[in-house]
């Protein structure tokens, strides 16, 4: 890991990102640094911690970022003690990425999930070949309650754009987790989903698209309320674009009657409404006029873009 360390330009690089938080925005700040074959992530600057569920343990946060750093440098090294030990994580005490008690963390993902993107960002910087553009990242993992059922799936985002390749649509990353099948969900609910596909247009153009989020829609199969847990993001950040590539779409969560939704906190469905999320794109990677004309036919042939 140190020989795949020192092929790579020593110096630090800088980058910063602003996700939805819970009540406000948040700001993530990130220096990555190479000396003498070791990578230390600095994320000084970032915000305090927070008084809701989002804040991440300092392990969360170590964990994350050295994934974002393997997953560019040194990936065939075995992930082990030693090829760890060249990589050093610190946070500020107190802030949103080094939380301790009595900081509530049950929904830290929200947050912690975040920090590949950011690291990545550093990473362009010296590797811009092997690094994607921004994704949804962030999992949506709604918990619906209802009178007699908890149920907990997971709808996935979109990736950011590959150079060289398209995101990939409705995919975990950096998480690598998929929902129960809608079958199941409904088995174990009074929940009805009426409907689960591709969101078109949601995946940021390029000459590399971004990867489509999803559009489901669900309600109560006896037509009554329902409450849901919502720990999502990028409804009012977006997954950004690379190298002249647009931004993926931002998330949204509403109501067939129309009203909007947090992204974050708990809130009732009401007797007779149906819950709409629209689940984020990935960002795209070079100048959409650069994307090849067979690219764009297959895109509007297969509904990815209207």
């Amino acid at each position: 890991m140190e020989e795949e360390l020192r092929r790579l330009p020593e110096g630090t690089w800088h980058a910063a990102m602003t996700i939805d938080g819970y009540d406000e925005p948040l700001a993530l700040r990130c220096a990555l640094k190479i000396e003498d074959g070791k990578l230390h992530l600095d994320f000084s600057g970032s915000a305090d911690a927070s008084g809701f569920g989002i804040n991440v343990p300092l392990a969360y946060t170590a964990a994350y970022a050295t994934f974002a750093v393997r997953c560019v440098i040194g990936n065939d090294v075995p992930n082990n003690a030693g090829s760890l030990s060249t990589l050093r994580v610190e946070a500020p005490a107190g802030s949103i990425l080094n939380a301790s008690a009595p900081s509530a963390v049950s929904a830290r993902h929200s947050v912690g999930q975040m920090l590949p993107d950011l690291v990545l960002e550093c990473l362009a910087q010296i590797l811009p070949e092997a690094v994607p553009a921004q994704g949804a990242s962030c999992i949506w993992n709604p918990v619906f309650l209802g009178r007699d059922f908890v149920i907990n799936p997971i709808y996935n985002g979109g990736t950011g754009a590959r150079t060289g390749q398209d995101g990939l649509s409705t995919t975990a990353f950096p998480s690598g987790v998929r929902t129960t099948s809608t079958e199941v969900n409904e088995l174990t609910s009074d929940l009805v989903v009426w409907r689960r596909e591709f969101r078109p247009d949601s995946g940021g153009a390029g000459r590399y698209r971004g990867g489509l989020g999803q559009e489901v829609i669900i309600g109560s199969r006896r037509g009554e309320p329902f409450e849901v847990s919502k720990m999502f993001d990028r409804v009012h950040h977006a997954a950004q674009g690379r190298n002249g590539g647009q931004h993926g779409a931002a998330g949204e969560v509403l109501l067939s009657s129309g009203r909007l939704l947090n992204g974050k906190g708990k809130e009732v469905v009401p007797a007779g409404d149906r819950l709409i999320l629209r689940t984020p794109g990935g960002g795209g990677i070079g100048e959409p006029e650069q994307r090849s004309k067979a690219a764009l036919e297959l895109d509007r042939t297969n509904g990815y873009t209207s």
